[in-house]
């Protein structure tokens, strides 16, 4: 069971030590956003037929927002629980009367916050900074982020739990996160890649975050989206049931 009185004193410590550093609050909150404001002044949002008569800022902003889901989920979380179990962190956890899945808890929800923050940062600049539309439905975009900030972080708990240091971590991270941010299209619109290269970029998981954002932030209804859905529902289940086998403290 959960000690919710030590959870809540867990997730605002777990919160407060994320924005203490400089690293994961740039690659968080502050990349995307930047992102956002250089193209926004450098190439604006006027329409382009490449674009099917949409502005840069149209086609760019969910993929902004789902590069915040990426980095967390592929380096940020990964290097951090390997970094913790190195310094020994995790087991003195383990040690105190702290119960191990209020630890867990804790910590999943504090990366959860930061990553839903972050996504909220891009599309609240997005909207109210430089105009861009937005004809979606809010719990219906909630549910999008939400589902796949969990997929995501189910991911990031399996690498962090077999990789076995934090240097491990940071290769292996970097080696899947480059090549997944470019080939998803969130920052650089699929519309204007190779035919090949969209029909590969299908089977990176980030692809699905891109378009599931693109298309609820535009007005499609979530059953327009089912494919999306399933594809990061099982990586969510899937990632649950790993995560759970193999985590180790130490």
């Amino acid at each position: 069971m959960l000690q919710t009185r030590s959870l809540r004193k867990l997730l605002a410590t777990q919160v407060k030590l994320y924005l203490r550093e400089p690293i994961a609050v740039f690659f968080t909150l502050f990349m995307p956003v930047a992102l956002l404001v250089m193209l926004g002044f450098i190439i604006g949002n006027e329409p382009v037929p490449e674009l099917g008569g949409r502005g840069h800022l149209d086609a760019n902003l969910p993929g902004y927002a789902a590069l915040v889901i990426g980095i967390v989920g592929i380096a940020g979380v990964p290097i951090e629980t390997a970094t913790r179990r190195e310094a020994g962190i995790l087991r003195r956890f383990r040690a105190t009367p702290l119960r191990p899945l209020t630890y867990i808890a804790g910590d999943v929800l504090a990366n959860f916050l930061m990553m839903v923050l972050g996504v909220v940062a891009v599309f609240l600049l997005g909207r109210f900074g430089f105009g861009v539309p937005f004809h979606g439905s809010l719990p219906s975009l909630a549910l999008g982020v939400f589902l796949s900030a969990a997929a995501f972080l189910s991911v990031a708990y399996v690498l962090g739990s077999v990789l076995p240091t934090a240097r491990v971590a940071t290769v292996v991270g970097n080696f899947l996160l480059f090549p997944m941010v470019v080939l998803s299209g969130a920052v650089v619109p699929q519309q204007i890649m190779p035919e090949t290269v969209q029909n590969v970029a299908k089977l990176v998981p980030l692809t699905h975050v891109v378009r599931l954002f693109g298309g609820l932030w535009s007005g499609h209804r979530l059953s327009e989206h089912l494919l999306e859905i399933f594809v990061l529902g099982g990586f969510l289940v899937v990632g649950v049931a790993l995560a759970a086998r193999f985590f180790r403290w130490e």
